[in-house]
Formats: structure tokens, sequence, C-alpha cells
């Protein structure tokens, strides 16, 4: 198979390269980087309603959309990417997405405990720590006669700007998403505190695919490819294509929520009380609730025990009846009083149906 080692191009060139591939029906391994950011948008995302362009455009960051599905996502320099595409009449490779995510996982968390992280991965698409810390998101879709898979070793991650990139409806839930991505996404230099060189990334990847794939052989871009890049340059960087709907809205109204990784997810809730309005922002790791901010238009006293209620709600399992017997021990506690709103309102509020 056909190995290219791009080195640092930009933005959109380290996305479309592999589109190319795939439209062309080649197979191929592909290296590279982005030299400067780009906010890559899932396929079935509609951009005005996961991106703040506004952000973006004040930062020159650029955003494209890709061919593959899954969540907006921060490409920069500090990232070194693999693509690996395939024809799915090839007989050497499963037909299965799931045995084809595990082949291109393989390398990748070989490569990470080369580099001193002790990775595994964690189906569907998550490689991650010992602690479950994510160091990269695997996706894989079908383009043309191909399947073309995509991921990532991240040598240092911009927590703060990843948040920066997403629209969110309050910068307390942005805040949220910043701390979430702070405890959920690491990267080498998190884990070991030091950060490799470009190439010794791209060397060990090279060898740990061949492991899986055979002989590798490094090739340039030639002028067919190029031609291809080209032409879907400018449909993909088009606005037509950017911003095209994919029915209703992910979010908006009364709800918000942002995946971090499997099983970890930011949510902004608003539940009508009779009372008042109750609105949520909390974090949620494997169905438990990490951290929480409460706030309304309700009435509360004493009010000073409003975080008592939050901090209470740490650790419990997100569900309406733990969550009311959390909170109704914390009026008992605290002698509070809420007209209007019980604690079965705050329960809903935080339960409420997606």
């Amino acid at each position: 198979m056909r190995v290219y080692r791009l080195g640092c191009l930009e933005g959109q060139m380290s996305m479309l390269v592999f589109h190319a591939l795939a439209k062309m029906g080649r197979e191929g391994l592909i290296l590279v980087s982005p030299v400067r950011k780009i906010v890559s948008i899932g396929y079935f995302q509609d951009t005005d309603k996961v991106v703040d362009l506004e952000y973006c455009r004040k930062c020159e960051i650029s955003v494209m959309r890709r061919e593959i599905g899954g969540g907006a996502t921060l490409l920069d320099g500090n990232q070194v990417f693999f693509q690996l595409v395939v024809r799915r009449d090839n007989p050497d490779f499963s037909r299965k997405i799931s045995s084809l995510y595990e082949l291109i996982a393989g390398p990748c968390v070989d490569t990470y405990r080369e580099l001193g992280v002790h990775a595994d991965f964690r189906p569907v698409n998550d490689i991650v720590t010992r602690e479950g810390r994510k160091v990269s998101g695997l996706g894989g879709a079908d383009i043309g006669e191909c399947v073309a898979f995509v991921g990532n070793v991240i040598l240092d991650f911009d927590s703060r700007e990843m948040a920066n990139i997403l629209r969110v409806p309050s910068e307390k839930f942005r805040d949220k998403v910043h701390k979430s991505l702070e405890d959920n996404v690491s990267s080498v230099l998190k884990e070991t505190g030091t950060t490799p060189c470009r190439k010794q990334v791209e060397d060990l990847l090279i060898e740990n695919f061949a492991k899986r794939l055979g002989l590798l052989q490094e090739v340039c871009i030639d002028p067919e490819l190029d031609e291809k890049v080209c032409e879907l340059e400018k449909k993909m960087m088009s606005d037509d294509f950017l911003f095209r709907k994919r029915g209703k809205a992910a979010s908006g109204g009364d709800y918000m929520k942002v995946k971090i990784a499997e099983g970890t997810q930011v949510s902004e809730r608003s539940y009508k009380a009779p009372g008042g309005l109750i609105t949520v922002t909390y974090i949620v790791r494997r169905d438990t609730i990490q951290d929480i901010s409460i706030s309304g238009d309700f009435t509360l006293y004493p009010k000073d025990h409003l975080s008592d209620i939050e901090d209470a709600l740490l650790g419990v399992r997100r569900d309406v009846s733990s969550i009311e017997s959390v909170i109704s021990g914390a009026y008992r506690e605290f002698s509070i009083e809420s007209p209007g709103v019980a604690p079965l309102d705050f329960a809903e509020a935080i339960c409420k149906s997606d």
C-alpha cells in the first residue's frame, strides 16, 4: 500500500487528500498535520448550530465539513493525523466496520505505548489512557468506492480553544465544556511531560501500520491526485456544502448537549416549574453527575444553600428518583424553601427527555 507522508499542509488540504483518494478509488495511508488551525464539522451536523462562526472569523480559523460523521473538532499542528483509505471490494479487509475500527486503532495504540502513554482501544471509536482520558477519536465513512478511516496522535491539546470554537448557549456552559475537556481529553505532553518530534511519531505510525497492512511504499502526490484535491477544495470549502442542513437542528431552544468522549457529555437544560425557570448546566460521565451549576428565576431560601444542593448532587446517578431523594435530603438538612419549585422539579430539569 502507498503511504503519503505529507508533513504540514494548509488546514483544508490536510483533510482533502484522503477525500480525493477515496473518490478516485485509490487506497493509501496518509500522515499529515495542518499548519494552521481549522475546524472540522461532522457530515450530519448543522454548522451554524455547533460552531461559533463569529469567533472563528475573528481568529481567522477556517471551517469545513468532512464526509465523515462525528462532532465538530479543532485540528491544529499539535496533532498528527493518520487517514487510511481502502477499497470496499478489497478481500484483504473485513467488511465489518467494527473490525476495521480495531484495525486502525491498533497502530495508534501501539504508537502511544511506545511514546510512553499506556493506551487502549475503547469501542466503538476511542483510544483512551488507563484512567479513561481520551487521546484519540477515530472516525470512518464510505466515500465513493472506498471506506476512509481517520484518527490522530495528540501531541498537545488546546482545550480552551476547543471550547471557544463551539457555539454554546452561555459562557457558563462554555466553562463546563472547557473543564470537561481538561478532565477527559489528554495528550502525549500531558501524560508524559514531553513532546516527541513529528518524525518520531510518523515513523512509529508507519512501522505499526506496516505490521498490519504489509509493506508500505512512500510516494508523493501525483498530478492526477493534486487535480482531484483542487476540484474538491472548491466544493468542500463552499458555503453550499458547509451550511447544508441536515433536518432538525441538533441543538437549540431549551436544550444543548456536547459529547466529549464516549460516555461523557456536557448538557444544559431549562425547565419551567410553577415557581420559575430552572436552568441546569452539568457534566455527566457514565450517567453519573460530575459537575453541576443551577440557575434560574426561581426563589430559594436561604439563597446561599443552592451551592449545597449542587454539592450534594456530585456523584449521583442521573435519574429522577435518585436526584429527587438527594435534593429532598438537602432541603431537610438546610431547611430550604422554594415557593412553587419542589425537589422533583430540579430532578425533572436534569433528567427530562432529550
